[in-house]
């Protein structure tokens, strides 16, 4: 059941006390964040895009994630020196599926889209981030909605253990969350190990495109940071933080490659 909340006025008694039979401790933590908040009906926001190196986290101007592709590739003077483009392809993946964090659970049903380069030098495997954008995810029962975003780390190269790793925070907003507020931080954010769950299959072989599956069930999430005096009220109804074993990600992706050296 959705929740807005329309103004300072109380909801309606019939619908409120339906509600709180069926909800009680969360309306009572709802109730606190709307009152502090003293703003009126939530809305899902723009869309948010990070863009950063893969030594650190930056911020983008906001792109809708299924408009990102190919444009969002490293430079080629963004390449390690001494790469061969020849020997360099972008990728471009998008992905759906579902996300838990202590009480959130929400599916990803707009596309997460990633962009990086990756390619060798000197023998060694090497790779440069490129850009990630998503849609912001509401959190149902509540006001609120998260956005996931990079984190400042990544390492998509695969081997036995595991498909790849992704560092994320998840931005909160909502009626009075503070533009900071967020689950993980630059310094300290959610850390996925993701692990295939699907093998990769050819979708297009021109341009080649494979699918697969991956998830992490397995990550502790944190408490919220830079939430103000609200944080302890969002801790609450999101249940935060939550052990290792709570959470999850899965995800069913779908990957364009491109070599560095076709590109005109």
């Amino acid at each position: 059941m959705d929740i807005e909340i329309a103004g300072p006025s109380r909801p309606s008694a019939i619908h409120l006390e339906a509600f709180m039979l069926r909800a009680r401790p969360l309306v009572m933590a709802l109730s606190a964040l709307a009152l502090a908040a003293g703003t009126g009906a939530a809305t899902a926001g723009p869309v948010q895009a990070d863009v950063g190196a893969s030594a650190g986290a930056g911020a983008g101007a906001g792109a809708d994630a299924r408009e990102l592709g190919f444009a969002d590739c490293p430079t080629l003077s963004e390449l390690p020196e001494g790469a061969d483009p020849a020997k360099w392809r972008c990728e471009a993946m998008t992905a759906t599926g579902h996300l838990t964090l202590g009480r959130v659970e929400v599916p990803i049903d707009r596309p997460l889209a990633i962009t990086f380069a990756e390619g060798s030098v000197d023998g060694e495997f090497r790779q440069v981030f490129g850009a990630m954008a998503a849609t912001p995810l509401r959190v149902r029962g509540t006001p609120l909605s998260i956005t996931p975003r990079y984190g400042g780390y990544s390492d998509f190269e695969s081997n036995d253990e595991r498909r790849g790793e992704l560092d994320l925070t998840f931005r909160i907003s909502g009626p009075g969350v503070p533009r900071g507020c967020s689950i993980g931080t630059d310094a300290a954010p959610v850390h996925l190990v993701l692990k295939e769950t699907d093998p990769s299959r050819v979708v297009s072989p021109d341009p080649l495109i494979v699918a697969f599956g991956v998830a992490d069930n397995r990550f502790a999430a944190p408490g919220t940071s830079g939430c103000g005096r609200l944080g302890p009220v969002l801790d609450k109804v999101l249940r935060l933080p939550a052990p290792a074993g709570v959470n999850g990600i899965d995800l069913d992706a779908r990957v364009a490659l491109r070599s560095y050296g076709a590109v005109g």
